[in-house]
């Protein structure tokens, strides 16, 4: 333990002192480089709703301002670690081969899991089948099923039309990793748009469309008690069961993430590798983490990482 402590700050001091040559003299060079890698953070599109707030209130009480690039999580990644930013928001850790890449050049990347973000499934209003199992939705991505009378054999409305934000973002990646085990889609029926909002927007004009997107994207902001789901589409119930009914089936609320019983479950990570403890984009990742920025996470219907849950019960008027 002593070791390990002592070689961390050996490798805090060495990744300091990229930024200052001998005698302790500013390198301009290397100053110019830092500063334009912390002018902005990245982040995967489908974060957009909840780290624009987050983002407001940080930016309100600071002079020096951060700002932030929507891109898929794919290509945030490869930012991060070609160091042309210093931090990024995906739903996964460093990989090993990033991780090693970044310690060979004497950084010291961390992940910092900041909330939990459920994966939805939504479809048309059209569609009369509103629950679905984790299983038949696997079946959906790997092509066993690709009409809904698959599933539902009193369907009628033909083939599934699986619509997802865009083709490297993490909502595929995720998918591919914990529903199909790290094995790729082979639905011909499969394909993305450029936005999660384009997916609503889809899902929303065609009757047999089957859409995934983070559940941040669904709260309908005038209902201060998340409870209320956007209208112009429905929100598919999943189950955990072989059989999915109403009853044990369960929508993407924040209380169903708390206590397990929604399937499809990811975990919200700041990657950081910020190399100076009191920089911005450190600062920013911090402040995610800090009561305040937790009750925003609350606030916007995800579930916080350590923020204390009040539960309460909710009649919901559906008519």
């Amino acid at each position: 333990m002593i070791r390990n402590a002592f070689n961390s700050i050996i490798g805090l001091t060495l990744v300091l002192g990229l930024f200052s040559a001998c005698g302790n003299k500013p390198n301009p060079e290397l100053e110019e480089a830092y500063q334009k890698a912390a002018q902005a953070f990245v982040a995967d599109e489908s974060f957009f709703p909840i780290l624009d707030e987050e983002l407001f209130y940080f930016n309100s009480q600071r002079l020096d301002t951060i700002a932030v690039d929507y891109l898929n999580e794919q290509d945030a990644v490869k930012r991060l670690v070609k160091l042309d930013t210093w931090l990024a928001f995906t739903t996964r850790r460093f990989t090993a081969k990033e991780e090693q890449s970044l310690r060979d050049r004497q950084y010291l990347p961390r992940a910092i899991p900041i909330a939990y973000d459920g994966l939805a499934i939504i479809v048309n209003n059209a569609n009369p089948d509103s629950c679905i199992t984790v299983t038949d939705f696997a079946r959906i991505l790997r092509g066993e099923a690709t009409k809904w009378g698959d599933i539902y054999p009193q369907s009628k409305l033909g083939t599934i039309d699986v619509v997802f934000d865009n083709p490297l973002s993490s909502t595929v990646r995720w998918c591919v990793d914990s529903i199909l085990g790290g094995k790729e889609f082979t639905n011909p029926n499969i394909g993305a748009v450029k936005t999660s909002a384009a997916v609503i927007d889809y899902v929303e004009s065609h009757h047999n469309a089957l859409g995934i997107i983070g559940s941040n994207w669904l709260n309908d902001k005038r209902d201060t008690t998340n409870v209320t789901f956007k209208k112009n589409i429905t929100v598919m119930g999943v189950s955990k069961m072989k059989t999915a009914e109403k009853y044990n089936s369960y929508q993407p609320y924040q209380y169903y993430l708390y206590n397990g019983n929604y399937p499809l479950i990811r975990t919200i990570y700041a990657l950081l590798n910020d190399p100076r403890p009191n920089g911005q984009p450190t600062a920013f990742a911090h402040f995610c983490q800090l009561p305040r920025g937790q009750k925003i996470i609350l606030r916007a219907g995800l579930l916080p990482r350590t923020a204390n849950m009040n539960v309460r019960e909710v009649i919901v008027n559906t008519k």
